[in-house]
């Protein structure tokens, strides 16, 4: 499965259990956050100062090794 930055967190967590870990390590810390279940990981990357594309393709290279 691909994802992309319009995927909601909260879906996105259920895709794979590697994917918690890979947003843990660019600092995002709030996953359990009520807020952070109902944004896309675009909206969570401008919130946390990250690269979006950057972070979509490591999850993506890792769900493409699994």
């Amino acid at each position: 499965m691909q994802i992309d930055k319009n995927m909601v967190i909260g879906n996105l967590l259920q895709v794979d259990d590697c994917v918690a870990p890979i947003l843990m390590r660019a600092g995002m810390h709030c996953l359990g956050c009520p807020s952070s279940q109902g944004e896309s990981l675009e909206e969570a990357c401008m919130v946390h100062g990250l690269d979006c594309d950057v972070l979509v393709s490591q999850i993506n290279e890792v769900l493409a090794d699994r």
